[in-house]
């Protein structure tokens, strides 16, 4: 196994027994030491080993987690093995007769030699770029990729700690997107990016400082890949705004609608052939980087798309953003399942659906209602012609929940 690990106090230590677990089972492993979780995807992918990274991603620094991948980088969750590790944990197996081996490896200049395989560094203009990377990993690929570009770079935060004393590593907060906004503003910056804690997801600003939302990142992305290879296949979730599919099917691809959570989106690009997926949450998945998600590699791919136009991005963000939408809101309920079903009931003459927790659709507004998969939440997103009929539309579904 390949185990990796992000910068928060706690991380080196629960690396320790991660790997002191996956040895005393027989098996050997490769130790990344501290890196971006896209970066144990590269090795899964390229070595075809399971991979596994301590994180715990956007969340607080006294959190922490695992992230697991099978060989290829193939996803670990709900439905795809998550269940028989809790079983494994329950009731653990013996030791095996043979202990594993570790051997460090660092492959950083790997990492950096497999994205320039897929976007071309030649190609690229003499862009004014501003990256936040929050403290945390993004600062162990920013350096090396950039090094290679005739870009000129900001850097904020890019010294991994943490503890995370600038912000918070979540830059799905605007809130934690102030400094990048007023930095990209102040320098007249071609474009700006934030990395949340474990690197893997990058959020964007536009010349103007306004953010960029995952759906119209993902339909930016799309029309680039679909470019060089019209037919082909992309998968969006079911939260991305109504323009995504309308985009991919205007640039020659075939949308592909998905439930949200990258095991689901990784599952559904490697059943249907999908040269790419894109989710409102800013991840953002490469068949070319083992249907994995990657932060640097979406940044990269911006970064050649306003190479190859005169365009500014906030014109490009305009015309791919032809709706309004609330964002993500966070219901704290008591009852989740009987809150959904209260919801459906009140909407039972609109068209619904279940992919998803519950999506109820008109002919030109929507919103889905859906449980969180890691906190005890329901999340609403409302997309819809105009900010009045969202807040409207948003207003009316919280009533129904709200205790």
């Amino acid at each position: 196994m390949a185990v990796g690990s992000d910068c928060r106090e706690s991380s080196p230590l629960l690396a320790s027994a991660l790997i002191e677990g996956i040895v005393s089972a027989g098996a050997d492993v490769l130790d990344l030491g501290a890196v971006a979780t896209e970066v144990v995807y590269y090795v899964s992918g390229a070595f075809d080993v399971a991979g596994a990274v301590v994180t715990a991603s956007h969340n607080p620094p006294q959190w922490n987690g695992i992230k697991l991948c099978m060989p290829g980088a193939a996803p670990v969750g709900a439905g795809s093995g998550l269940e028989e590790v809790h079983r494994m944990s329950v009731r653990p197996t013996p030791p095996a007769p043979r202990r594993g081996t570790v051997s460090a490896r660092d492959v950083i200049e790997d990492y950096v030699n497999h994205l320039f395989s897929i976007v071309d560094s030649e190609s690229i203009a003499p862009l004014r770029v501003v990256v936040d990377g929050g403290n945390g990993m993004a600062a162990t690929v920013v350096g090396p990729v950039f090094s290679r570009l005739p870009i000129s770079l900001t850097g904020l935060y890019l010294t991994p700690d943490g503890r995370f004393p600038n912000h918070p590593p979540d830059p799905m907060d605007p809130a934690n997107l102030t400094d990048l906004v007023t930095k990209v503003v102040s320098i007249g910056a071609d474009l700006g990016v934030a990395f949340d804690g474990d690197a893997d997801r990058a959020f964007f600003v536009d010349n103007r400082g306004e953010p960029l939302s995952g759906s119209a990142v993902t339909t930016l992305i799309a029309r680039w890949i679909l470019a060089s290879a019209p037919g082909g296949k992309v998968v969006h979730n079911l939260i991305c705004s109504r323009s995504v599919p309308d985009a991919i099917s205007a640039a020659g691809g075939v949308p592909i609608r998905s439930r949200v959570g990258h095991s689901f989106m990784k599952q559904m690009m490697a059943e249907t052939g999908a040269l790419f997926g894109g989710e409102h949450s800013g991840h953002y998945y490469f068949a070319a980087h083992y249907r994995a998600d990657s932060g640097m590699l979406a940044t990269l791919a911006l970064i050649q798309i306003l190479s190859g136009t005169d365009r500014t991005l906030s014109e490009l963000h305009a015309e791919v953003t032809p709706y309004h939408a609330s964002g993500e809101i966070n219901l704290a309920v008591v009852d989740r399942k009987g809150s959904l079903e209260k919801v459906a009931e009140a909407f039972s003459s609109v068209r619904q659906d279940r992919l998803d927790g519950l999506t109820v659709s008109w002919s030109d507004r929507w919103f889905n209602l859906r449980p969180s998969n890691t906190e005890p939440l329901l999340r609403l997103n409302v997309e819809g012609p105009d900010p009045a009929s969202v807040n409207g539309l948003a207003a009316r579904v919280k009533s129904l929940v709200e205790v």
